[in-house]
C-alpha cells in the first residue's frame, strides 16, 4: 500500500465539481439509507449490532465506493461516462455468496483505518492501482446482519482508475465499472425482499442484466443517488421476492468480468 494512503487521509478537494454535492452532504446519507427501513427493522438491527459488540462477535470492515469520470464536468450534472465500481461475490463464499457488492472486506490487525482497509481490499479483489484513487469522505459505520460486519463505506474518486478485473475467482465472480446512469434509470429499479419467517422487509435494488444489486449495497447506492440529487422517480410498488428477481438476471450482459 502506498504511503500516500496510510491511515485515514482524505482529500475531499480532489472531488470534481459534479461530485461536490455528494461529498459536501455525506452527513445526509445515513438518513437517506434508513428512510425506507421500517422502524421495527431498524430496532432489530440496533439490538443485533449492540449484541455483536457486547459478545465480541462484531467484525469491522470497510468498502470502497469508487466513482470514476471526467474532472471537468460542471456542478449539478451527471457525466454520461461516470461509473461506479461494483463486484459480484463468488457463489462459493460462506457469507453473502453471489451478491453484488462494493469491493472491500474485513479489517486486518495491521490496518491503520477504514481507508487503508478499503483500498487494500479493493486492490486485492480487483487489481486496481490505488495510487490513482482519491479518498474523499468516510461514511457513517453501518451494521450488516447476519455476518455481524460493521462496515465503513469510503467514498473515493478517480478520473481514470486504470484496468480492473477478477483477481481471485474463489472470492469474486465479476468486476465491473457500471455507468451511474444505469443505476439512475427508473426502468432498472425495483424493491426486493428475502423470505423471512417473521417479517418481509423490501429494500431498494437495481436489476442490471448480469447482476442484481440489492441488500446493503443497493441501499447505499439508493441513498447516494438521493443525496446527490441524481435519483429520478421510480416505481417503488414493483416489489419482488429475491429468487424471482434473481431469475431476471441476464447472463449475456455487456458487463463482463473486467473493465479496462
Amino acid at each position: 500500500m502506498s504511503a500516500e494512503h496510510d491511515g485515514d487521509r482524505l482529500t475531499p478537494d480532489a472531488a470534481p465539481a459534479w461530485l461536490k454535492g455528494l461529498v459536501d452532504n455525506v452527513r445526509d446519507i445515513p438518513d437517506a439509507y434508513t428512510r425506507r427501513v421500517p422502524p421495527e427493522v431498524r430496532a432489530a438491527f440496533e439490538v443485533a449490532s449492540t449484541a455483536a459488540t457486547v459478545t465480541g462477535t462484531r467484525r469491522d470492515a470497510a468498502v470502497l465506493v469508487l466513482f470514476s469520470g471526467p474532472r471537468d464536468a460542471p456542478a449539478g450534472t451527471l457525466p454520461d461516462d461516470a461509473d461506479l465500481l461494483v463486484t459480484v461475490r463468488a457463489s462459493t463464499l460462506r457469507n453473502h455468496a453471489g451478491q453484488a457488492a462494493f469491493p472491500g472486506g474485513a479489517s486486518d490487525p495491521e490496518d491503520t483505518g477504514p481507508v487503508f482497509t478499503a483500498l487494500r481490499e479493493a486492490r486485492e479483489e480487483t487489481g486496481i492501482d490505488t495510487d490513482r484513487l482519491h479518498p474523499l469522505a468516510v461514511l457513517e459505520r453501518m451494521f450488516i446482519p447476519p455476518s455481524n460486519f460493521h462496515v465503513v463505506p469510503v467514498l473515493a474518486y478517480s478520473a481514470d482508475p486504470g484496468p480492473v478485473g477478477v483477481v481471485s475467482p474463489g472470492e469474486t465472480a465479476i468486476v465491473a465499472r457500471v455507468p451511474v446512469r444505469a443505476f439512475v434509470n427508473p426502468e432498472n429499479r425495483l424493491m426486493v425482499y428475502r423470505k423471512q419467517k417473521s417479517r418481509r422487509y423490501a429494500g431498494p435494488a437495481f436489476l442490471l442484466n448480469q447482476m442484481l444489486v440489492w441488500g446493503f449495497t443497493g441501499q447505499v447506492i439508493s441513498a447516494l443517488l438521493d443525496v446527490a440529487g441524481w435519483a429520478k422517480p421510480w416505481n417503488t410498488d414493483d416489489v419482488r421476492e429475491l429468487d424471482s428477481a434473481m431469475a431476471l438476471v441476464d447472463a449475456t450482459s455487456s458487463y463482463g468480468e473486467g473493465q479496462r
